[in-house]
């Protein structure tokens, strides 16, 4: 006996919405861009032009995604910020070369195509595109019945950028008794959200109800493009690092020389109020210090003369200052002192 009702979309997979949200991407890109790399969207790949005045370009690609935090956007129902920490993640991992963002692309996969949902975390993805100054020339959208449970989805993203091969940050170029200077954090970033939300099970914290948390929890990561740009620009920095998962130690020891270690006094730290609470509620200071930036965003590496000439290109909220130096010791990286949260 023949079967009529074999279709795609008695699967779970609805092709007329996922074309919907192809359009409405397309019209977005087309309202908050003069550019003309639009007709992108849609299509089987992207074309971008390299920029003309980069005599010896290198390109940089780094991919990432924002982890469980997408599941404090469900409960919150709010999804407008975490498209920003997507591009975020993704870019700040380029500028620790010294690489400009060019393009970017994302990739979402969901049981069921909401096109509200969706349409708020592109929204999220093109601001973030816009204050990174790169350009959102594609992506994929993936309806996965039976992969996710009900209102379940995950987001990945993709960027690209280019850098000239003599400005490129390598290790080379961090020298004895640099500074390290860290540049704040406006709060978690995109890290370490499986421990906050085991401690909200246990604690049998309401996120809903708490006013603090529902702020600090879907803050946005910071996006460090063009301050950390125009410092190279200027060649006011020798390296810098993008403090994520592992905390400090991990993420300065990935671009030490091997000659080379580095010195943190934790007490020069200026933790955020959201660090404080966590701390506040039982997290020891080595499990913070290896899940968390603790109000360390990011991190540069400069001569000590230089010092005084990076402060103005920073707001007065994320004024650069001196947590350590570049040394000689047995550990790559030692941690001095304690945070005073």
């Amino acid at each position: 006996m023949k079967n009529n009702n074999l279709t795609y979309e008695k699967s779970g997979v609805n092709i007329k919405a996922a074309d919907k949200f192809i359009k409405i991407i397309s019209s977005l890109s087309k309202k908050r861009q003069n550019s003309k790399n639009f007709q992108n969207i849609g299509g089987f790949g992207s074309i971008t032009n390299i920029p003309k005045n980069i005599r010896n370009p290198q390109i940089v690609a780094s991919t990432d995604g924002v982890g469980t935090k997408i599941e404090i956007a469900n409960e919150l129902k709010k999804f407008d910020s975490i498209g920003i920490d997507l591009v975020a993640m993704c870019v700040n991992d380029l500028i620790v070369q010294g690489a400009r963002p060019l393009i970017f692309l994302d990739y979402i996969s969901i049981n069921k195509i909401n096109l509200k949902k969706l349409k708020q975390i592109i929204k999220g993805v093109m601001k973030g595109c816009k204050i990174s100054g790169c350009e959102l020339v594609g992506g994929e959208t993936a309806e996965m019945p039976g992969t996710y449970s009900k209102d379940k989805f995950d987001i990945a993203g993709f960027s690209v950028g280019i850098v000239d091969k003599k400005k490129i940050l390598n290790k080379s170029k961090i020298k004895l008794n640099n500074l390290i200077i860290s540049i704040p954090s406006n709060g978690l970033h995109s890290n370490g959200y499986s421990l906050i939300r085991y401690i909200l099970k246990k604690k049998k914290i309401k996120l809903i109800t708490n006013k603090f948390l529902k702020n600090e929890l879907l803050k946005p990561t910071k996006i460090y493009v063009n301050e950390i740009l125009k410092l190279v620009d200027k060649k006011l920095i020798n390296g810098c690092a993008n403090i994520t998962g592992g905390g400090l130690k991990d993420n300065i020891e990935r671009i030490l020389p091997g000659n080379l270690s580095a010195e943190i006094n934790l007490e020069k730290i200026k933790p955020n109020k959201i660090f404080k609470w966590m701390h506040s509620i039982g997290i020891k200071d080595e499990e913070m210090l290896r899940t968390f930036n603790c109000g360390v965003g990011f991190c540069i590496i400069i001569d000590k003369k230089k010092l005084k000439k990076i402060n103005k290109y920073f707001s007065k909220s994320y004024k650069p200052y001196v947590i350590g130096k570049i040394t000689y010791n047995k550990k790559k990286v030692k941690l001095n002192g304690k945070i005073k949260w």
